[in-house]
C-alpha cells in the first residue's frame, strides 16, 4: 500500500527547529504579560468596565512589507497566507529555511511574512492558549465531578436528560467536552461567565443561558451543545484560514488580528454571535472571560504546551473496510461531531441492494484503521487510540461512528490493524443510510481531512467539496467522488494486507 509524504525534518531544518525550540519562550508580545488582581466573585458581562488602556492597533503597512512572526501551535503555511492576505510562495520566499514539504509549522519558529494590510483588524490581545481550548493533554487529571462538587452554584444540583441517560451538570460538562473535543474548563469557566453556574445557588431567569436565543434551545444542555459547536466552528476555521471576519449583531465588522491563535479567534466568534460591540470587547478582553478563568483555574499561560509539533505526520492508516470489499464513499469531509466546522471525517458504506438503513452482510464488517486501544466505545462514537496510553485526550485516535451496538469492539480491546471492529449502521446521531463516519485527533486536536496533513487511508487522499459531505478521494490517476447514491463512481476498493 502507499505511505504519506517521507518526513520533512532534513537536516538543515532540524537544526533550526532546535534554535526555534530554544527561543520558544519568546511568546507574542500583544498579550500583556499579567492579569488584572481577581475580584473576589466571578464578573458577568453586564458588569465588566471598559479596559482602562488601549491596546496597540496596527499600522497600515506597505503591500508587501516583511513582519516579524513566531510560528504558533497549529500554523500551516496556507492559513497563515491567508490571515496575512499573502501567498504560501512568498512565504516561501522570505523563509528559505523551510523545507517545500513542510506540513505543520514548529512553535516558537522565527518568521518573516510579507504582509498585505486589511481595514478593521480587531483586538491583538490573545485571550487563551489553544492546548485549554482542546480537551487534551493539559485536560489529563481534571477531575470536573470534584470541581463542581466544590462549588455551591446551581450546576452541582442540576440534572438533564442526554445521550440517553440522566446526567449531573458535571456529567454533562463532560459529555459535551467527549464528543466536541473542548477543554471542559473551557466550558465550566463559560457557563460561570455568563450564567453564574458555580457561584449562585439559582439559575439565571433567561433560559437561553449562553445568549443563543432559539426555539427549543432553552436547557442547559442545548445551550452549551451550541456553545461548543460555534466554538469549534471558530477554533477551527481560523486553523483552516477560512474564518477572516466577524459580523457583530448590531452590524459591525471585524477581522481578528494576523497574529492571533485559534483559541482566542474561536472565542471572538462565540461572542461575536451573541454580544454587540461593547459587550463583545469586554467579554473578549483582560476583564472578560478570561478574568473569570483565572480565578477558577489559574493563568493558562504558566502552563508551556506544544499542544501540534512541528512537521506533524499522520501514521500509515487502512481503509476501514477488509481487503478485497468494494464499498462507496458516501460522505466527503465534514464535520466530526455537531455542524459546521471542522471538516474532518469520511462516511464510506457497505455495498447492498437496499438503501436506506439495512442489515448489512456479515462479511461487510469495518475493521480498525491501524492498531490501537479502544477507549471508548458507545452509541457516541468508538474512540481508537493509536498510542495505547488510554487516554482519548493524548496522541493520535482514529473516531468512529455509526458503529452498531451488537458486536462492537468494546473499551479496552486491544486491536491490530485490519481487526473487525464493528459492523456499520444507522445509530448514533441523524443519518440518511447505514455507513460509517471515520476522522482523526491529535492531542485532542480534531485534524482537518483537507490541509497539509490531508486523511491518507491506503494513499487515498480526501479533498473538499464546494460543501460538506461533498468532495474526492484520489490515487495517483484515480478519482473517487463522494455521493450518498453509492453509485459505480463512489466505488473504492481496498487493497491487499
Amino acid at each position: 500500500m502507499s505511505h504519506p509524504p517521507p518526513s520533512v525534518l532534513k537536516y538543515g531544518w532540524m537544526g533550526f527547529l532546535v534554535c526555534a525550540l530554544l527561543l520558544s519562550s519568546c511568546l507574542p508580545a500583544a498579550r500583556p504579560s499579567s492579569f488584572p488582581t481577581p475580584s473576589p466573585s466571578p464578573t458577568s458581562v453586564a458588569t465588566v468596565p471598559p479596559a482602562q488602556t488601549p491596546l496597540p492597533t496596527r499600522p497600515a503597512y506597505e503591500p508587501g512589507e516583511l513582519v516579524d512572526y513566531t510560528a504558533q501551535d497549529g500554523d500551516t503555511l496556507p492559513a497563515l497566507a491567508a490571515r496575512f492576505n499573502t501567498t504560501v510562495e512568498e512565504i516561501f520566499l522570505a523563509n528559505p529555511i523551510i523545507p517545500r514539504e513542510a506540513t505543520t509549522m514548529p512553535p516558537g519558529l522565527p518568521m518573516k511574512i510579507p504582509i498585505y494590510y486589511r481595514a478593521l483588524w480587531g483586538s491583538s490581545y490573545q485571550i487563551l492558549p489553544d492546548h485549554a481550548f482542546v480537551n487534551g493533554p493539559t485536560l489529563v487529571g481534571f477531575n470536573t465531578a470534584a470541581f463542581v462538587g466544590a462549588h455551591d452554584g446551581w450546576l452541582k444540583t442540576y440534572r438533564t436528560y442526554a445521550g440517553g441517560e440522566w446526567l449531573s451538570g458535571a456529567e454533562l460538562v463532560d459529555f459535551i467536552a467527549t464528543n466536541f473535543s473542548v477543554s471542559p474548563r473551557l466550558l465550566l469557566a463559560l457557563l460561570e461567565f455568563q450564567g453564574h453556574a458555580l457561584s449562585k445557588p439559582q439559575p439565571p431567569v433567561d433560559q437561553y443561558l449562553l445568549g443563543h436565543k432559539q426555539v427549543y434551545y432553552e436547557s442547559v444542555y442545548l445551550q452549551l451543545v451550541w456553545a461548543a459547536n460555534t466554538l469549534n466552528n471558530g477554533y477551527y476555521g481560523w486553523r483552516a484560514g477560512t474564518l477572516l471576519e466577524l459580523e457583530l449583531p448590531d452590524g459591525i465588522l471585524t477581522r481578528p488580528d494576523p497574529w492571533q491563535n485559534a483559541a482566542s479567534v474561536s472565542l471572538q466568534y462565540y461572542f461575536s454571535k451573541i454580544y454587540a460591540t461593547g459587550n463583545f470587547k469586554s467579554a473578549t478582553g483582560p476583564m472578560g472571560l478570561i478574568r473569570t478563568y483565572t480565578e477558577l483555574f489559574g493563568d493558562p499561560w504558566e502552563t508551556q504546551f506544544e499542544l501540534i509539533p512541528g512537521s506533524l505526520e499522520q501514521p500509515d492508516l487502512l481503509l476501514p473496510f477488509p481487503p478485497g470489499r468494494v464499498w462507496a464513499y458516501t460522505g466527503g469531509p465534514h464535520t466530526g461531531w455537531g455542524t459546521g466546522f471542522p471538516y474532518v471525517a469520511v462516511d464510506f458504506a457497505p455495498p447492498s441492494e437496499f438503501s436506506g438503513c439495512f442489515k448489512v452482510d456479515p462479511e461487510q464488517f469495518s475493521v480498525a484503521a491501524a492498531d490501537g486501544l479502544v477507549v471508548r466505545s458507545g452509541v457516541d462514537g468508538l474512540a481508537l487510540d493509536l498510542d495505547k496510553d488510554g487516554d482519548e485526550r493524548t496522541g493520535w485516535v482514529i473516531f468512529y461512528l455509526h458503529l452498531a451496538r451488537d458486536g462492537r469492539a468494546l473499551a479496552g480491546q486491544e486491536l491490530r490493524a485490519g481487526d473487525y471492529i464493528g459492523y456499520p449502521s444507522c445509530e448514533g446521531g441523524r443519518v440518511t443510510g447505514t455507513h460509517i463516519h471515520i476522522g482523526r485527533k491529535y492531542n485532542g486536536e480534531w485534524i482537518l481531512a483537507d490541509s497539509v496533513l490531508p486523511f491518507n487511508m491506503e494513499g487515498w487522499i480526501t479533498h473538499n467539496g464546494s460543501t460538506a459531505y461533498q468532495g474526492t478521494l484520489t490515487r495517483g490517476n484515480a478519482t473517487v467522488t463522494a455521493c450518498e447514491c453509492g453509485d459505480a463512481g463512489t466505488s473504492i476498493i481496498a487493497g491487499p494486507r
